[in-house]
């Protein structure tokens, strides 16, 4: 089985995908990571990395084929990322959602305790900065892929399980998501 989780930024996706890698066992692979690594070796941010997308799909198509490459030569992974879904349709299609405002306390609130990422935009220096930066994100990731893939990543119809974090502790968010894969699991 492979589980696909995608979401709004700042969901706690790629939390919830490394505790559901731990608790089974399975490899996680995390596209926003790749991303970073990408970016970072272009010494450009991550959102500076996006904005060149916007106009050449290359810099999403490495990633895209990197899915889908996983998809038909492995099982048994988690996968994080926001066209998980989309390049592995076989994949168990969880979607993580959370209001743009509580997004934008938890990435401010991450910045604060952890630091910046070394490629993160360097303009959020408060939780209005994060809360910008958050916006331009999704409206960015949303307009790439209607533009190159004519998807909406963030329609629920495309998942077999929506959850809203917004209220939800990210154990809280674990446990329902955990408890939604093992009775897939226990049914394969």
């Amino acid at each position: 089985m492979i589980i696909s989780l995608s979401g709004a930024n700042g969901s706690g996706k790629s939390t919830l995908s490394q505790k559901l890698s731990d608790k089974l066992g399975w490899p996680r692979y995390s596209m926003g990571t790749i991303r970073r690594e990408a970016a970072l070796k272009q010494g450009l941010s991550l959102a500076e990395y996006n904005k060149i997308g916007e106009q050449d799909p290359q810099n999403d198509r490495i990633v895209d084929e990197y899915q889908k490459e996983l998809g038909k030569t492995q099982d048994n992974f988690i996968i994080d990322g926001r066209t998980s879904w989309y390049f592995i349709p076989h994949s168990l299609k969880i979607y993580l959602d959370v209001a743009i405002e509580v997004g934008a306390q938890r990435v401010w609130k991450d910045i604060q305790e952890r630091g910046q990422r070394e490629n993160e935009d360097k303009n959020i220096r408060s939780y209005e900065d994060a809360l910008k930066s958050l916006k331009q994100r999704r409206q960015s990731d949303t307009d790439r892929y209607q533009k190159y893939y004519n998807i909406d990543v963030n329609d629920k119809k495309h998942y077999d399980y929506y959850l809203d974090a917004t209220d939800l502790t990210p154990e809280e968010a674990f446990d329902r998501v955990y408890d939604f894969v093992k009775s897939h699991i226990d049914k394969s």
